[in-house]
């Protein structure tokens, strides 16, 4: 499967934005996807994820409540919301996916073996 990320660019703290993974290549609904960032100087961190079939959701505590997963499967798609954005916020974000993720693997960079291009995410002050 072949990963794009899309959406990225400059806001204001506190303001949103909606990331896009479009999936091509194989059949989508059977893959797990998440989304990873990676900030200038610092270390891939997990932020959230979804199983197959949309039923199970993870989330990076310091992005509880301020951001959502969410999948279409018919349009091969899963999508960040992100909302209440921090300049902490600022990074570059991935999404991966995979076939064979269990729940409690779920948020581990090393789960995925597919891993689309980063789309940079930067929030100001």
């Amino acid at each position: 499967v072949q990963l794009q990320a899309c959406g990225g660019g400059p806001v204001q703290a506190g303001g949103s934005l909606r990331l896009s993974c479009v999936a091509s290549g194989s059949t989508f609904r059977n893959y797990a996807v998440g989304w990873f960032r990676q900030a200038l100087g610092k270390e891939r961190e997990f932020v959230a994820a979804i199983k197959q079939n949309s039923g199970t959701t993870v989330y990076a505590e310091s992005v509880k409540g301020r951001f959502t997963i969410s999948r279409d499967n018919a349009r091969n798609s899963v999508y960040l919301q992100m909302n209440s954005l921090k300049p902490e916020d600022t990074a570059v974000y991935y999404c991966a996916a995979d076939r064979g993720i269990i729940t409690s693997t779920m948020r581990r960079s090393d789960s995925y073996d597919y891993w689309g291009q980063g789309t940079k995410v930067t929030v100001s002050s």
